[in-house]
């Protein structure tokens, strides 16, 4: 009997922590399997990212961005869009310009990632001034 019960508590673990519902995942499985759709929203969604993403949203300066297109990442396709922005630093100061990838699934951003060199190997940048205009 104690044997039985240690299988059922782990399977009662997954069915109460290892479903998010319909939120997609990265890595996620079959949520994230089959053909992505594309990003309709990827400007605003990207901006939402961002604003949870950098420390200190305010102040971003030289922003542009690149329409989302297709790229490998894990073995899958999925859209992937460029950025390259001057981030605030917590000191006031501006550094080097950053590149950095937001990466869709499911047609919503999911995560960004700093290692861009094969993902946004020649992306086409154009403005955007909405991500100079984040406030906290």
């Amino acid at each position: 009997m104690r044997s039985a019960s240690v299988l059922v508590l782990p399977l009662a673990l997954v069915a109460c922590f290892g479903s998010d519902g319909d939120r997609p995942t990265f890595m996620g499985g079959t949520q994230a399997g089959g053909p992505q759709p594309f990003p309709d929203n990827f400007r605003s969604d990207t901006l939402a990212l961002m604003r949870t993403y950098l420390n200190n949203p305010v102040g971003v300066r030289e922003a542009s961005m690149a329409e989302p297109v297709q790229r490998e990442v894990g073995g899958r396709q999925f859209y992937v869009s460029c950025l390259h922005f001057t981030p605030r630093e917590t000191d006031g100061s501006y550094k080097a310009m950053r590149e950095r990838a937001v990466i869709f699934v499911n047609g919503r951003a999911d995560r960004v990632v700093d290692r861009t060199s094969e993902l946004c190997a020649g992306a086409v940048y154009a403005p955007f001034p909405e991500l100079e205009k984040m406030t906290r």
